[in-house]
């Protein structure tokens, strides 16, 4: 029997379309995408709790699923509002459930703040592009989530908030210079929830489409001395994702081989399936 996973969408519709527009995907849909590449015999159904009138699943709904992941977001949590709030609830009801539950980001960041943790801006400024050096932690070194990840290694980001105050029954698997909670086991009323501030699920190409959106602002706030330093940063990193072999444009870039090795790249959503996903639904006996 095929695994069914529900990709949530984080993302308000003029998001999603302009995600769209440069990627040619909306971030839902690269995310399922990404999801069945590692697990062919996955069906993926996508829901978009932002929009108004949204049909979300209920915990009937939610038990049909083997497993929930949800992508990041340009929203932020303490900005609260409907398209925020609705979220929450979901995020709480898929815990109820005690369906397999991961997110990328915002998923971690909307896990934590659904059980009671604390979201804020990050006060030393934007992680983005590359997030270096994440080490895990003690517990990390021998979670399962973070399985065959090495002793430091980066991945793919783009984020100003951050987890400040864990929830209670938290297990921070591991951090970096920018983040005290770069990944993490959230326990909450009944559920488990694994989760990245990186985006494991992005390539250099995806990475590069967000990035030449906001090649001004982000020129403004010094991380590109100018538009066009940003323009052609992007311009390499689609090249080295389509010549992996470019050793040049990945010294120069500082790309580290595990965003290079879509294996390594995405350790922990493999993991997520693998250890996770497939015994919940051995355990449900859908298997």
């Amino acid at each position: 029997m095929s695994l069914r996973l529900l990709v949530v969408e984080g993302n308000a519709r003029a998001a999603r379309e302009a995600h769209e527009a440069g990627f040619g995907k909306t971030p839902s849909q690269s995310y399922a995408d990404v999801l069945v590449s590692i697990a062919p015999d996955a069906v993926c159904d996508i829901c978009l709790p932002a929009d108004p009138g949204a049909n979300l699943p209920n915990g009937r709904g939610l038990n049909e699923y083997d497993g929930v992941a949800v992508t990041g977001s340009a929203l932020n949590i303490y900005d609260g509002g409907e398209a925020v709030e609705r979220q929450l609830e979901l995020a709480r009801a898929i815990y109820a459930s005690k369906t397999a539950f991961f997110g990328s980001c915002w998923g971690l960041q909307l896990a934590a703040a659904a059980s009671g943790g604390t979201v804020l801006k990050n006060p030393i400024g934007r992680e983005i592009g590359i997030a270096r050096n994440i080490a895990p932690t003690e517990a990390g070194r021998g979670h399962p989530l973070l399985a065959g990840r090495s002793g430091a290694y980066d991945a793919p980001c783009t984020h100003l908030d951050i987890v400040v105050v864990p929830p209670g029954e938290t297990i921070v698997l591991a951090a970096n210079r920018f983040a005290p909670i770069q990944a993490a086991e959230i326990r909450y009323g009944g559920g488990v929830f694994w989760g990245v501030q990186y985006h494991p699920e992005f390539t250099l190409t995806e990475l590069a489409s967000i990035l030449e959106r906001r090649t001004g602002p982000l020129a403004r706030e010094g991380i590109f001395t100018d538009e066009e330093q940003g323009k052609r940063y992007c311009a390499e990193l689609r090249r080295l994702d389509q010549e992996r072999e470019r050793h040049d444009i990945a010294w120069r870039l500082g790309i580290q081989p595990e965003l290079l090795d879509p294996q390594m790249r995405l350790t922990e959503l493999r993991n997520w399936i693998e250890l996770k996903v497939r015994p919940e639904k051995s355990r449900r006996g859908r298997a």
